[in-house]
């Protein structure tokens, strides 16, 4: 039987999860539609029950509508619940079930595809949307040492270090408090900033001797807060492709039992990616 999936976001045309979901469900013989379907906070909900009608039964959310998707779940997993941020959607009798596994990809992309060691080190995270909570709660149980989470909006940032309850370990921080914060080992970029050329400033002082930066956007996104992090000495620097993928699967493996193969359709992504940076 054919199966119906989506993603939903806005903006949704540059997403490449149809490109990934259709190779996934190649590589495990599964017939699968998978559509990006543009939705923003008003019409989600509205998207989403007309999804449903048509036979839709599992799907992603992206930007801006992760914390949206969490409050419309009949159910959540422990995960979305300690994000407050929902990025996959499975449907459960007349509802939907909630998880979240932007942090499950992230961690496993960091330490498995690029073999960085996150224990102990010393956490930036620079936004407390959506995304930012996704993370969070992996990275702490990757075994990083102190989170310091800074926002433009403080009160986010303060909500986001409530809700992860750890406050010895976690500490919410101002955009004015960067340049006396001290040297970081990893520098995680959750913010949408550079989308609209808003990156903030950032000290070089933020990079200590072993600093890794992150960005979770990909492609065009994360050149500006990449080309800092080259610039500035970071030991590291890597796009959200990586974590694209491996969020992905997680997905699939929920919708349909099966955990797909990653290395192929990240090497093919990342050789495309390249190609439009350089043409550029």
């Amino acid at each position: 039987m054919r199966k119906h999936h989506a993603v939903f976001g806005t903006p949704i045309s540059h997403s490449l999860s149809p490109r990934i979901h259709a190779a996934f469900a190649r590589q495990c013989g599964i017939e699968l539609d998978y559509l990006a379907i543009e939705a923003d906070a008003g019409d989600f909900r509205a998207k989403l029950d007309d999804f449903a009608a048509h036979g839709g039964t599992g799907a992603n959310v992206t930007l801006p509508l992760k914390e949206a998707a969490f409050a419309l779940c009949s159910e959540a997993s422990e995960r979305a619940r300690r994000a407050g941020a929902v990025n996959t959607l499975v449907r459960a009798g007349d509802g939907w079930h909630g998880d979240n596994t932007d942090g499950a990809g992230l961690v496993r992309d960091l330490t498995g595809r690029h073999m960085l060691d996150l224990r102990a080190r010393r956490t930036l995270l620079l936004g407390a949307g959506g995304a930012a909570r996704g993370i969070a709660p992996a990275l702490l149980e990757a075994g990083i040492g102190e989170l310091t989470i800074v926002n433009r909006t403080p009160e986010r940032a303060d909500a986001l270090a409530d809700a992860l309850g750890e406050p010895g370990r976690v500490h919410p921080r101002y955009l004015g408090d960067l340049a006396a914060l001290g040297e970081f080992d990893l520098i995680v970029n959750a913010t949408s900033a550079a989308r609209g050329g808003q990156l903030p400033a950032l000290p070089r002082s933020l990079v200590g001797r072993r600093c890794a930066a992150v960005d979770l956007s990909y492609g065009e996104a994360a050149i500006p807060f990449l080309a800092w992090a080259r610039a500035n000495g970071c030991h590291d620097a890597v796009d959200g492709l990586g974590m694209l993928v491996e969020q992905a699967a997680e997905s699939f493996a929920l919708w349909l039992g099966t955990r797909p193969e990653t290395d192929g359709v990240y090497a093919e992504l990342s050789g495309r990616a390249a190609a439009l940076v350089t043409a550029d």
